[in-house]
């Protein structure tokens, strides 16, 4: 088995980190791990291809619909970590969208014919694109509950846009973007009358109308423009995903269909349920279209009419500039997917046990030759199969959804019904593998899978069931992300992971490195609209203005106290708060709530964010920062008084206290000033090392060390007023000022001092392998409870411990070993007196303990830095 584990882990890592792993498997360990939790040397691969160290970065970035939660999951590829939900259609507490006004303005523009709209399905995730590419600049989802498309900015991952179709009634097949970000797709799904007056169904193949919407973007400022949008009017066919042509076949859009048959139900008056009726035809159709003449098409009046404010152009004009056609397709087909070159159209029917690929030059010339085989009941032209075929491939049971390889002519198919991925050739039409999934896997999501420069390695199996995969939790199951290596000749299935909101129903996946995020905002910023706040407030102009019953603060937030701390506002009163962030350090978010008022903030550094509400109750409410920011964060808090004006309030009786005599008032003062005195030494020593090791040539550590200064820069007003105070003779103010003072200092310092350790692995030399998994059993093994590297502490510093002893690796090892052995070492004595501690025996084994040395060794190395 060693001799097995030994080749394996050859195989699987190679890199220096590895080689410790390596090494802890030789001495047992890792078998040990192994036995106890039952892992095979498969599980072992499986879990080095998907580990990544901490502080690690992935190399995709997934976007997967929330489904029924209206948001979108974000997670990375291989580590399958969820990163971030993004709220679009629906309310989300902890970034406050929806209950700050900002993100109210965003989340209103999807009310429906004066309806608020507070949930949403989310599909389809599309990124944006350049040349068939995607770019990582803009992100879109539709909503099938309610037909909307969201628009969300990748600087800050967050929900720009909300447009609603004024149309469609129903909608799935959204959001899909045009090569060049041009336009986006958006289908209708189940049929309805495009007007919003009733129509009774038995008018159904006379007034219910299906159609694709194509949304004009503006990739520059990432907007949809609805007045320069416009719709397709299709049959009332059942529509449902759409991809646009690139490559060869750019210019044109393919959406396929289901009920072609036109059928309409009525289980509720003795007809068969509709999925019958639904299903009779042999084939649906594929719609294919020519957006670019259509687009021109749309300029003019005489092409298009007005239907509740939006471009219609009828099927008619459509059908006479040749610019809409139909071609049978697989029975109840789930997706169209154009090849990288554009060459190649897939269809998969889940009926139909075959993958049809269509060839775009054979159609092509079909339309050029005005070659069809027919038309259907509208009009509209049909080309032969047949003849657009290039041809079909048996892949096996349910087949729904595919993605593309980096590899020309592979791609993937998800089987419903089989519960399997099957990979194979759309070119030479031949199976290549099959892997099984658990359970019923619906949409796929490949790296890049549907863009024009696919990059393979893996594939994501989006299953809609995890029966027994997972803890049980009741009877409501998460869904079941499985992570597949494709890599190889032979698919490899990697992790499960299970997803608890909503349903995810598609995603789509992207190289992390093309994704440039802020990571904080310009002083004052509306996040929503990247222009300055009309309520944005620097530090010094905070105020509170009243105009007549309406009260307006303009608040600021920083570590760690909320300004103004004190509200005072009449019953009836209407209070908007502006609040700013002030901090300028990464990830240093602050959150804001009014106990009892329903209402939340959360301000990201920079940020400017607006709450609005009506102080109805009376009564004395606390406001805090919801967000858990600093060492005081329990102190950052105010009170909102809200008095009825209409009462006459009696002053309780104030308590007799008694009062510290003015000599303990100095007393603490000057206790106060000088612990204030040492704690500036400390953060004067951190500087004049950042200094020596020239901080600014690292940026991350030079934005830290300039947030910690704008902390320090707050101190010279805070001593101005203490040395007025004492001036005064008022020792019980000056108290508070240097107090202040205090929590300036320690705020400087904590960030001085991340700084420094930053800075440390830095300019330090390079640890080996054995000093890395030193460190580790330093900290793992509790050494670091009594011994701060650089400094004494509850035991001794250990800068130098190698120096201090003959033999010196010999001794610190025995020592590590069996501490009692050296108890009445009279220099192991003499620093048990002088802690009044004794060395514990940390039962390390001899590997663990050569490892710290070679540890103490790097220490040593680098003792200028401690």
């Amino acid at each position: 088995m060693a001799t097995r584990l030994s080749k394996l882990l050859s195989l699987v890592v190679s890199t220096s980190i590895a080689a410790t792993v390596a090494s802890a498997a030789v001495g047992g360990e890792l078998q040990k791990i192994m036995k106890a939790r039952g892992l095979t040397e498969k599980d072992v691969i499986h879990a080095a291809k998907t580990y990544t160290p901490s502080g690690g970065r992935d190399e995709f970035i997934v976007f997967s619909s929330g489904g029924q939660s209206g948001q979108i999951i974000v997670y990375g590829v291989p580590t399958m970590r969820i990163l971030k939900y993004i709220a679009v259609f629906t309310p989300e507490p902890w970034q406050g969208y929806g209950y700050d006004e900002d993100s109210k303005k965003v989340l209103r523009e999807g009310n429906i014919r004066g309806r608020e709209i507070n949930w949403g399905d989310t599909h389809h995730p599309g990124l944006s694109e350049k040349d068939g590419k995607y770019d990582g600049k803009w992100l879109v989802i539709n909503d099938k509950a309610n037909p909307r498309v969201a628009v969300i900015d990748l600087k800050d991952f967050e929900t720009k846009q909300i447009v609603v179709n004024p149309v469609f009634k129903s909608e799935h097949g959204g959001a899909f973007f045009t090569p060049n970000s041009e336009y986006i797709l958006e289908a209708c799904q189940y049929a309805a009358p495009f007007d919003n007056n009733y129509h009774p169904i038995e008018e159904y193949k006379e007034t219910y109308r299906g159609g694709v919407t194509f949304w004009k973007f503006d990739p520059k400022k990432g907007r949809i423009k609805p007045k320069d949008s416009f719709v397709l009017e299709l049959p009332p066919y059942m529509q449902d995903l759409s991809d646009a042509g690139k490559g060869a076949s750019y210019g044109w859009g393919f959406t396929n269909s289901f009920n072609t048959e036109m059928y309409t139900g009525g289980i509720e008056v003795g007809m068969p349920p509709f999925e019958a009726g639904c299903s009779r035809n042999d084939t649906d159709f594929l719609h294919v279209y020519n957006w670019q003449k259509l687009a021109k098409l749309a300029k003019n009046k005489k092409n298009y009419k007005m239907i509740n404010g939006i471009k219609v152009i009828p099927m008619s004009v459509a059908v006479a500039n040749n610019a809409l056609f139909l071609i049978p397709e697989p029975k109840s087909p789930h997706g169209v997917d154009v090849s990288p070159d554009g060459e190649y159209i897939t269809v998969c029917g889940k009926l139909d046990t075959h993958a049809s690929v269509y060839k775009w030059s054979k159609i092509k010339k079909l339309i050029k030759n005005h070659e069809y085989a027919g038309k259907d009941p509208y009009g509209i032209p049909i080309l032969d199969m047949k003849k657009s075929l290039h041809g079909q491939v048996e892949l096996g049971l349910g087949p729904l959804h595919n993605q593309y390889s980096n590899v020309d002519g592979e791609i993937y198919t998800s089987l419903y019904v089989d519960s399997q991925i099957v990979k194979w050739n759309y070119k030479k039409l031949k199976v290549l593998d099959k892997v099984n999934v658990h359970y019923n896997v619906g949409h796929l999501c490949g790296m890049e899978g549907k863009s024009a420069d696919p990059q393979g390695k893996y594939i994501i199996s989006l299953n809609k069931l995890a029966i027994d995969r997972f803890d049980p939790v009741g009877p409501l199951h998460p869904q079941n992300h499985q992570l597949i290596d494709v890599s190889g000749k032979k698919m490899d299935l990697l992790v499960d992971m299970p997803l608890p909101l909503g349903e995810p129903h598609q995603a789509v996946a992207i190289r992390a490195s093309k994704l440039h995020p802020e990571v904080r905002y310009k002083m004052g910023t509306n996040t929503k609209t990247g222009k300055p706040h009309i309520g944005k407030t620097l530090a010094g102009q905070e105020r509170i203005v009243r105009k007549g019953k309406n009260v307006y603060v303009y608040a600021t937030l920083v570590r760690s106290h909320i300004n103004p701390e004190r509200i005072t506002v009449n019953k009836g009163d209407t209070v908007t708060i502006y609040l700013t962030n002030l901090e300028r350090a990464q990830d240093e978010t602050h959150g804001f709530t009014v106990d009892n008022f329903d209402i939340h903030a959360s301000l990201e550094p920079g940020e400017t964010a607006e709450l609005k509400f009506k102080a109805d109750i009376e009564g004395v409410f606390p406001y805090y920062c919801t967000e858990f920011c600093s060492a005081l964060h329990l102190e950052m808090m105010g009170y909102l008084m809200v008095k009825d004006p209409n009462k006459k309030y009696v002053s309780a009786q104030k308590l007799k206290m008694k009062k510290m005599s003015k000599a303990e008032l100095k007393a603490e003062y000057d206790k106060t000033v000088a612990v204030n005195a040492a704690t500036d030494a400390v953060i004067q020593s951190v500087v004049k090392f950042l200094k020596a090791n020239h901080y600014e040539k690292y940026p991350t550590v030079k934005a830290l060390v300039e947030d910690a200064l704008d902390q320090y820069g707050k101190i010279p007003e805070q001593k101005k007023k203490s040395d007025a105070a004492v001036k005064a003779g008022d020792y019980e103010k000056a108290v508070l000022f240097e107090n202040m003072i205090w929590q300036y200092m320690v705020k400087t310092a904590d960030v001085g001092i991340r700084a420094k350790d930053l800075l440390v692995k830095k300019v330090a030399t390079k640890q080996s392998p054995a000093a890395e998994a030193g460190e580790r059993a330093f900290g793992e093994g509790g050494c670091g409870g009594c011994h701060v590297i650089g400094k004494v502490s509850s035991g001794p510093d250990l800068t130098g411990v190698l120096l201090r002893h003959e033999n010196a690796e010999k001794w610190v090892k025995d020592f590590v070993m069996d501490p009692a052995s050296k108890y009445n070492d009279p220099y192991v004595k003499s620093m048990i007196d002088y802690f009044n501690l004794k060395m514990p025996n940390q039962h390390m084994n001899e590997k663990e303990v050569k490892n710290i040395i070679e540890y103490l060794k790097w220490v040593d190395e680098n003792a200028n830095l401690f």
